[in-house]
């Protein structure tokens, strides 16, 4: 489990196929082989780790499933990537409850700044939109955010300067894919619903 909050922007170093090297600012010793990494809010198992000067290096692999559902395979060497270590026992949830099981992909419509804050318009697939709901949390590349608005199938997001500073949201435009995983509260409900119905 994660809470969406990016803790190092890492960078690909390598493709082979379904396999992907990255490059972290990660103490080495911290992570264990079989860790889950969340890359661009992917749940990904690091299965080789080396240490590096200022950081480490981690292998993952990505089925076709996930290949196909999320934006990994587009990814090239020298893409930056949110990155977010899973949740140990005691530490803070700041964000909300994200599992890294991306339901798909969001684009980014329109972009507009708004004082120091940037807004974005995004369009998600129908069979996604009824789970996003004005004020409701979304996980955008890996990223916790609050839903501003909806109308249909489009909904909007506010960055605020950090969030844009210390993620990729910072370089993101129009016609970009993002990987959009639904709040799991709301998954549920309306997977409840469905059996009232």
């Amino acid at each position: 489990m994660f809470t969406g909050l990016i803790t190092d922007v890492g960078e690909v170093l390598h493709r082979d196929s379904g396999r992907f090297t990255l490059r972290a600012a990660y103490d080495p010793l911290s992570i264990a082989l079989g860790a889950s990494i969340a890359c661009d809010g992917v749940c990904l198992t690091v299965t080789s780790l080396e240490a590096e000067p200022s950081g480490c290096r981690f292998t993952v692999d990505v089925s076709n499933e996930t290949l196909a559902k999320t934006t990994l395979d587009g990814w090239r060497p020298g893409r930056a990537v949110n990155l977010e270590r899973s949740l140990r026992a005691g530490d803070e949830l700041g964000g909300h409850i994200v599992s890294g099981h991306v339901d798909g992909r969001a684009t980014i419509l329109d972009m507009t700044e708004d004082g120091e804050s940037r807004r974005y318009l995004l369009e998600a697939p129908d069979h996604l939109a009824i789970y996003i709901a004005p004020k409701g949390s979304v996980a955008l590349d890996g990223t916790s955010l609050t839903v501003n608005q909806v109308a249909g199938s489009r909904f909007g997001i506010n960055l605020i300067p950090h969030t844009l500073t210390r993620t990729t949201w910072g370089s993101k435009k129009p016609g970009v894919e993002v990987n959009l995983e639904v709040d799991l509260f709301a998954r549920y409900v309306a997977r409840q619903m469905e059996f009232r119905q």
